[in-house]
């Protein structure tokens, strides 16, 4: 008879998942593709022939009538010869027109896609710019930032509160853009035009407050580092604002914070400053120094929860630990920290500083992101209780689908992709046995593919070929399928126990740490045989396999 343990396939639900099943709820499996999503998801020639290199979005939000209106220009270096591109923007956004030289050029649309026609061949090392003049009453987010848009809403005092967040459904959902991750923009200029009683804040610094004849006030913001479509922002409030200076790994780095006035009080500052300096210190420590101290990093109160927006994280947790009180591992760890703060602050150097080329990939962002919660916790808790944690947040998981998504239609993977990816690499971290190895990988990444966008392989060949381990086949399993491998142990006539991995990966292979109970595990390399398991006294009785850090099923013969 056999005995079957699944270890962490247990069932899920809001309360104890958290954020991350908030997300898997909103992310419904889409088996069927359209021509829309290849237009948004796919990098057609029209799309590759020319490299983003600025923008200068320019807009004015009429917060009374939920309507935008301006225009964003494009700077642009020709990758080849072209008379003819594409750029993005929700049909449900008016185009006006598109200005090249002083000039009107003609352009169609087909769903969210705008194909603009030039006179003349734009030649191939060729820079150019042309101006998108565009308006219309952008798409409203039911549930920011779980979907996406303009979420507006009002402050206790009855003041505007207004916010965008538009991951995954697109930047061009309120402006128009090369919407593909592909290709970040080298720096940014964000100029938003709001009603003089209340400010916009967005991403990088403040160059300039124009005041407008109409009574509007015009708040210009200057990005100086490549920024991902989706991250710029616009926050508008009735803001107070405080700052200060942390002193990193490169030196001083400007801390700005924007709260509601409402909640302008000693305690909630201590909360946030508290929260902000404590995670700086840790993911730095870990991941290495801020990526973006030219823009400073910013926290900006919004009434959705959060969002990674770069240097202008939004911060909607109420000032309060855990994510909104609650402690998704239920191990009481996640109590002891604002996880807004902790989270969207990992997006930094995980979804910012390194970007996923594909939607797809997003498992890249989300899932080291998740992990660096347990890694915050290590740093100032110990590793125990890092561990911990990363076991406790198994209850989220589902395995309804893979972690990593379709490529070119703008499809993200499985919500897993935030606890079945942090437990994964914690269980990777465990497999190298060496922390100063598994930090110094971690910091690599950063600093091997700074401002970069990468893709599956990159990340995979990486980790492989610095830990000395071949992790092909386990980012293969836990990525790209939805079942995990299950550890199956039987003992022959001979009394000897063997050991192999049930997986539907071809050749599948990986280490685990087995040993006697009460003594030292021994990490013992497994594959899809059987093979002896050479610790001497060993029996089925007495073997102890490590399945509070190794997230497989185990049977038992």
């Amino acid at each position: 008879m056999k005995k079957i343990l699944l270890y962490a396939l247990g069932t899920c639900s809001l309360l104890t998942a958290g954020i991350q099943q908030s997300a898997a709820q909103l992310m419904k499996e889409k088996n069927e593709f359209t021509r829309a999503d290849s237009l948004r998801g796919y990098l057609s020639p029209l799309r590759t022939c020319y490299d983003i290199q600025y923008y200068h979005l320019d807009v004015k939000v009429d917060i009374d009538n939920k309507f935008i209106s301006g225009s964003n220009l494009f700077r642009f270096k020709a990758t080849t010869d072209f008379n003819r591109l594409q750029f993005d923007l929700f049909a449900n956004l008016k185009v006006d027109k598109v200005v090249y030289k002083g000039k009107k050029l003609s352009f169609t649309r087909e769903h969210n896609a705008v194909f603009v026609e030039f006179p003349t061949a734009i030649k191939k090392g060729a820079q150019e710019e042309f101006t998108v003049y565009y308006e219309g009453h952008p798409t409203e987010a039911v549930k920011a930032p779980w979907d996406g848009g303009f979420d507006w809403k009002k402050d206790s005092n009855g003041k505007p509160w207004v916010a965008t967040a538009c991951q995954g459904m697109g930047a061009s959902v309120w402006w128009p853009n090369k919407d593909h991750q592909s290709d970040e923009v080298d720096s940014m200029l964000i100029s938003i035009a709001v009603p003089k009683e209340v400010m916009n804040v967005s991403n990088g610094r403040l160059v300039k407050v124009e005041k407008m004849k109409d009574g509007y006030t015009k708040y210009h913001w200057k990005v100086a580092n490549p920024i991902n479509n989706y991250n710029v922002a616009i926050n508008i409030g009735d803001y107070v604002h405080f700052k200060e200076k942390y002193k990193g790994e490169k030196g001083p780095l400007d801390i700005d914070y924007y709260i509601l006035r409402e909640n302008d009080t000693a305690e909630k500052k201590a909360h946030l400053q508290k929260n902000a300096n404590q995670t700086l210190e840790a993911f730095e420590h870990w991941f290495g120094p801020y990526p973006f101290y030219e823009d400073g990093y910013k926290l900006v109160e919004t009434y959705h929860t959060g969002m990674e927006h770069q240097s202008a994280i939004a911060y909607g947790n109420h000032y309060q630990n855990g994510y909104r009180g609650r402690d998704a591992s239920e191990t009481g760890w996640g109590h002891k920290w604002d996880f807004i703060v902790v989270h969207e602050s990992g997006h930094e150097w995980f979804g910012n500083n390194i970007t996923s080329a594909d939607l797809a990939d997003m498992w890249i962002h989300e899932s080291f992101t998740n992990y660096s919660e347990g890694l915050f916790i290590d740093y100032f808790y110990g590793k125990e209780a890092s561990q911990a944690y990363a076991h406790g947040i198994r209850s989220g998981i589902q395995n309804d689908n893979p972690i990593q998504g379709p490529y070119h239609v703008n499809k993200e993977g499985s919500g897993d992709m935030y606890p079945k990816g942090g437990v994964m690499l914690n269980m990777i971290r465990t497999m190298i046995d060496n922390d100063e190895k598994w930090r110094n990988i971690l910091r690599g990444l950063n600093s091997k593919f700074y401002h970069q966008q990468v893709d599956y392989h990159d990340i995979v060949n990486y980790v492989s070929q610095q830990s000395g381990l071949d992790l092909l086949k386990v980012f293969e399993q836990y990525i790209q399928h939805t079942a995990i491998p299950t550890l199956e142990i039987k003992q022959d006539p001979s009394g000897r126990v063997l050991g192999r991995w049930i997986s539907e990966v071809k050749g599948f292979h990986m280490p685990i740490h087995i040993g006697l109970k009460g003594q030292k595990r021994e990490l013992i390399q497994l594959d899809q045989h059987f093979r002896p398991i050479t610790i001497k006294g060993l029996t089925k009785e007495n073997i102890d396999i490590d399945t509070f850090n190794y997230y497989v099923g185990l049977l038992v013969e």
